[in-house]
């Protein structure tokens, strides 16, 4: 990773100021839609381009937050507008059954708030939740406060970080990129733990119908 925001420095700091706007809000923002694009490595480099007088540091925190919030709630509208139908179908109710989806919609009306603000520290997960809250049917400023609060909080962190590394850039580096292997560990026991409560709801729809279909005879 290491020689991943090494190559970034490089390459960014023979760009234009305008253009290391674009690149940085541009992967903050593919993050939601692509999530693989190391978002975080790209905020942390260009907070260390901003220490360097490269760009300002307030704008590219401003950059990254706003194009981060944006792709999500456009996540969350894509849930909101075609979630519904989507699940409904063929292919959706072969992902997740109706009662399955009815107990993550209640799950979201309970809970959905914190659901969504600690999810945004998660890889994977950031990209996935904002479509759900919006099938689930939360309202939009329910959904669009904790993601906002989650990521200027994380973002405004992170290039806070590289910003005023210096001397302890490496330092710095190596935390960053440790906590990111700790959160990726994380959301896969998280995602571990949603696949054993999708395989374990599987059968409960077909068990339900049984029980509730009137009797033929």
């Amino acid at each position: 990773m290491g020689g991943l925001i090494d190559q970034l420095i490089a390459w960014m700091e023979g760009l234009p100021e305008a253009l290391v706007y674009v690149v940085i809000g541009a992967m903050a923002g593919l993050e939601n839609i692509f999530p693989p694009v190391p978002a975080d490595v790209v905020a942390l480099t260009g907070g260390f381009l901003a220490g360097r007088g490269v760009t300002d540091p307030i704008l590219s925190f401003l950059v990254v937050w706003i194009c981060n919030v944006g792709t999500a709630l456009l996540m969350y509208w894509v849930g909101r507008r075609y979630g519904t139908a989507f699940f409904s179908g063929r292919l959706g109710r072969m992902l997740l059954q109706p009662r399955q989806m009815r107990r993550l919609s209640e799950l979201y009306q309970k809970h959905g708030g914190k659901v969504i603000f600690f999810s945004r520290y998660l890889p994977g997960f950031r990209a996935v939740v904002p479509i759900f809250a919006g099938t689930s049917g939360m309202t939009f400023f329910r959904a669009a406060f904790p993601i906002a609060l989650a990521s200027g909080l994380w973002y405004g962190l992170i290039v806070y970080l590289g910003a005023t590394a210096g001397r302890n850039w490496e330092q710095i580096r190596a935390t960053v990129e440790a906590s990111g292997r700790w959160l990726a560990i994380a959301a896969v026991i998280l995602f571990a733990g949603v696949a054993w409560w999708w395989w374990k709801t599987r059968g409960e729809e077909e068990v339900v119908e049984e029980l509730t279909e009137p009797d033929k005879d």
